[in-house]
């Protein structure tokens, strides 16, 4: 695709005027269609922060500058990790089809070893050892159910909203001692990830920004990318390499300085070392039980053209 019609795809994802001011943009729970279950969206307001971290910071990282302005759009996005409960609906789904290339959907490939490692699943565990292909074909799953678009955060969005206005290397401030009231990592989680939820949320009512499962964002990663980083609702050119993709937030084994608001993770293969389906799937990672992922919907909502190209474009990769 050319750049200039991938931008003014992307572009249509965010919302010109502050949707603060129109009328819905609140907190709500969506529905998952097919069960009794549902989730809830936090609204996101529009508005400016700087993204990445100064020198003085604590275990500051090259790739965290310079850091840079950054203007974004309203958007809501998903109060908790998406949990296993929600992703078991899809993998249930016999409504789904195998075959990417004969329908609108497709199932996720079995798992063929218990890939929670006995650490959770029912009960609102999040769900973990999930790839971002298959976190973006959950994305479409729930498009074609529900109408609505979802998709992965930019890193841009995941940092405004982890932050929630704060300027600190965590959102609650600069002292470490306190994250055992809002994260799970590896002082206090004794090396398992938890339920969703059971931690403090940030001032914007989001749980688990930080620790339990690291999460995936839409971007590729780019050791340099604040370089050259847009400073209004930076646009994430697909890459049709797989890796490396960004993850944010930290996990359950990360160590503190792992789960600061302006750190960033590059995916690596060697997570999918393990993986004895020929070819490998592109669902499950055996070696990263603690990658999951969070949902973002954009406050203007794509046309049905607009988003069936945004997930050929990215499912792609």
């Amino acid at each position: 695709m050319h750049v200039k019609r991938l931008v003014l795809l992307l572009s249509a994802f965010y919302l010109s005027t502050d949707c603060s001011a129109q009328n819905g943009f609140t907190e709500y729970s969506q529905n998952i269609p097919g069960s009794s279950l549902s989730f809830k969206m936090v609204p996101v307001k529009s508005g400016s922060f700087t993204i990445g971290s100064p020198a003085s910071e604590k275990s500051h990282a090259a790739d965290e500058a310079p850091q840079k302005k950054i203007e974004l759009s309203a958007f809501w996005m998903g109060a908790r990790e998406v949990t296993r409960d929600e992703f078991d609906v899809f993998l249930k789904d016999e409504t789904t089809s195998q075959n990417v290339d004969v329908d609108a959907i497709t199932r996720p490939s079995p798992q063929y070893i218990d890939l929670s490692y006995g650490m959770g699943k029912e009960g609102g565990f999040p769900a973990n050892s999930m790839s971002q292909y298959g976190a973006l074909m959950y994305c479409r799953w729930l498009y074609e159910k529900t109408g609505v678009f979802f998709r992965l955060p930019t890193e841009a969005e995941w940092e405004y909203a982890c932050r929630a206005g704060s300027t600190s290397a965590y959102f609650f401030g600069d002292d470490s001692t306190q994250l055992d009231k809002y994260a799970w990592y590896a002082k206090n989680s004794n090396d398992k990830f938890q339920k969703t939820g059971t931690k403090l949320p940030n001032a914007w009512g989001l749980y688990d920004m930080l620790g339990n499962v690291m999460e995936w964002t839409l971007d590729h990663y780019d050791a340099a990318r604040y370089t050259k980083i847009e400073a209004k609702d930076p646009v994430v050119e697909a890459n049709p390499v797989r890796y490396p993709k960004t993850l944010r937030g930290g996990g359950y084994a990360s160590a503190a300085a792992e789960l600061r608001s302006a750190e960033r993770i590059p995916s690596d293969p060697v997570w999918n070392r393990r993986d004895p389906q020929i070819p490998k799937s592109r669902w499950w990672i055996t070696d990263a039980p603690a990658v999951g992922f969070r949902l973002v919907r954009p406050a203007q909502q794509p046309s049905k053209e607009q988003a069936e190209q945004f997930f050929k474009k990215y499912l792609d990769q």
